[in-house]
């Protein structure tokens, strides 16, 4: 069953290294608007999965984080939200896997759900009949062993 959030309220994660954000829900308008990101618009044919899904991710992030906390400077001084921060906290192996597992991949499980319907009855199996035969005394045989 899907479970709607009709909250639409903004939400923490807990990431890693002591950092949490504060995100938007994931919805199509932040799905839609990171599609057209320049970054994403840009992608090179060629370009290997993993640094797709790096930008995507980022280009996600931009639209999503609306705040966070254990995010600082290199002095220790904490830093707003910005798209070039939201982009060098995500070049954090442990942040950037953090976040594609509790944010984005959520969200792109409810794509992969609509795939996961069970067969239907009118494909092209319904009515076929069992090819197999029985092989004669291969009961009796398989009791003697």
């Amino acid at each position: 069953m899907l479970r709607l959030n009709l909250a639409r309220e903004a939400e923490w994660l807990d990431l890693a290294l002591g950092v949490r954000v504060k995100v938007e829900p994931l919805t199509t308008a932040i799905m839609v608007a990171a599609r057209t990101d320049p970054a994403v618009r840009g992608i090179a044919p060629g370009t290997s999965d993993d640094s797709i899904a790096v930008i995507f991710a980022k280009a996600i992030a931009a639209r999503a984080i609306v705040d966070w906390e254990g995010v600082g400077d290199a002095d220790g001084n904490p830093i707003p939200v910005s798209p070039e921060a939201i982009d060098a906290l995500l070049d954090l192996w442990p942040i950037f896997e953090k976040f594609q597992t509790v944010y984005v991949a959520k969200g792109l499980e409810l794509e992969a759900e609509k795939n996961v319907s069970p067969p239907s009855l009118t494909g092209s199996s319904v009515g076929a009949k069992g090819t197999a035969k029985p092989v004669k005394g291969a009961a009796r045989t398989a009791r003697k062993s």
